[in-house]
């Protein structure tokens, strides 16, 4: 089960990482407070241990700009979370052999079988919005994830440390469920807390043992 720690964007952000090695990291580079721009995003690549990969968070984005960064080397995985289309998609394929995970909002079962049957590698279930594309802080229905996907996924919305176990429990036989992507669960005060980090990868790691 991997672990996914979003919204990287200072040096300490980095460090906490760096010594607590999830698997995955995400910049996040559409218009939220957790924003990093392609030269912060840069930088903070140099300084992150490479055996992490990164996630670039991309929202309705033009299609060039994640594959220009991936062909930098600045991101590994791309994921976009906005209303792309599945034109949009082959588009961005066409132009990078990066991997590539569609987020879905979910409200229904039937948004994540339609995200289902799109050309992409993963895709990575989150809490619906109205307004908001990710970050709620909020859970959604786990048990609207159907059993048979033909992707597997990467689960997030509201996750910590405290409901992480429950989730996966849920989620066991529903799909293949590759891993966990939690931002605000790992905050204080709007910023990154090494403990709760440490916690939540501590939780996820206990739980593949089981």
């Amino acid at each position: 089960m991997k672990v996914k720690i979003c919204g990287i964007r200072r040096e300490e952000d980095v460090r906490y990482l760096n010594e607590t090695m999830p698997d995955y990291a995400g910049f996040i580079f559409a218009d939220t407070k957790r924003k990093v721009t392609e030269d912060q995003a840069a930088l903070l690549r140099k300084w992150l241990d490479p055996r992490i990969q990164v996630f670039g968070v991309f929202v309705n984005a033009p299609v060039e700009k994640a594959a220009v960064l991936a062909s930098k080397g600045t991101i590994d995985v791309i994921q976009l979370h906005g209303d792309e289309t599945e034109e949009y998609i082959r588009a961005l394929r066409g132009m990078t052999k990066a991997p590539v995970i569609k987020a879905v909002r979910v409200k229904s079962r039937e948004d994540i079988f339609l995200a289902d049957r799109l050309p992409v590698d993963h895709l990575l279930l989150d809490t619906y919005h109205r307004v908001q594309y990710g970050g709620t802080g909020e859970t959604f229905s786990w048990e609207l994830i159907p059993e048979e996907l033909e992707h597997s996924y990467l689960l997030a919305g509201g996750l910590d440390a405290g409901n992480i176990h429950q989730a996966l429990s849920t989620v066991k036989n529903k799909g293949c469920c590759i891993g966990v992507d939690v931002s605000g669960g790992v905050e204080t005060d709007g910023v990154k807390d090494f403990y709760k980090i440490k916690e939540v990868i501590k939780e996820v790691r206990s739980y593949r043992t089981q």
